[in-house]
């Protein structure tokens, strides 16, 4: 790790880290609900264990502060985003039908603001280490 990443890594807003994990879990756990439950839907299932795998990284990133890379945190978190949203659309033509997709929809959209938050947070970190 640079110098300039361990000063950017104690710069990070800690509580919206512990907010992005705990969302990253949740949203982990509901994915892996929901594709089980969803054999008989490939697509659902198939998204939701995706997303669960894609949330469970950019959970143990967050937990490595002493392997922190702000570009590649922030393309994760960006990465993220993108699968939470896809995965809450999907899930959501299935809501009203199953619970575990209207549970996994809503974990998934919490983990998405989640992420946005920190996303928000980091650029205006590097826009004023830049300054």
């Amino acid at each position: 790790m640079s110098m300039k990443d361990m000063k950017d890594a104690q710069k990070m807003d800690m509580a919206g880290m512990q907010a992005c994990i705990e969302a990253c879990s949740a949203c982990e756990q509901a994915c892996t609900v929901c594709a089980d439950g969803m054999m008989d839907m490939p697509r659902c299932a198939s998204m939701c264990a995706s997303t669960a795998d894609v949330c469970n990284t950019m959970m143990r990133m967050m937990m490595r502060p002493a392997g922190y890379d702000m570009a590649a945190m922030m393309s994760m978190l960006e990465t993220t985003i993108a699968m939470c949203k896809a995965c809450a659309a999907e899930c959501m033509m299935h809501a009203d039908m199953r619970e575990e997709c209207r549970m996994c929809a809503q974990a998934c959209m919490e983990c998405q603001k989640a992420c946005e938050a920190m996303l928000m947070s980091m650029k205006s970190m590097k826009s004023m280490s830049m300054s």
